[in-house]
């Protein structure tokens, strides 16, 4: 079985694609000042262990990266960025973006299934006495 030319061009384009954006987004951190790259590098690292943009985050990294060249070229301290909480800041971000939002379904996946856990427990606990 072999792909047809529109299924190899849209296989290259989902492969291809991404990751020639996200050397895009990543030489363009590269040209920040300092104090922003640093800033910037701490935000994606959250990001690559929170999980939070879903997908390839594509868009969620191109606003990201244009947020911190404005707030550069305006002279924006970066604590005005990101405010007194960068957690906050970075977690509100990405519940901008659709791929972003699985983290808040699984939240309220785990939540819903300690509670039917504690549930259970205690229906044992209250039929064992």
């Amino acid at each position: 079985m072999t792909m047809s030319d529109t299924e190899r061009g849209g296989f290259i384009a989902k492969v291809i694609g991404p990751k020639r954006q996200w050397r895009e987004y990543k030489a363009r951190g590269r040209q920040l000042p300092v104090s922003y790259r640093m800033a910037l590098d701490a935000l994606e690292r959250y990001l690559n262990y929170y999980g939070g943009t879903g997908g390839d985050g594509t868009a969620l990294y191109g606003d990201l990266i244009d947020l911190f060249e404005q707030s550069a070229a305006s002279g924006t301290p970066v604590r005005e960025i990101v405010g007194e909480d960068p957690v906050e800041f970075i977690e509100t971000f990405v519940r901008n973006y659709p791929k972003g939002r699985w983290i808040i379904r699984e939240r309220e996946r785990l939540i819903r299934g300690i509670e039917r856990a504690e549930a259970e427990d205690t229906g044992k606990e209250k039929g064992t006495v």
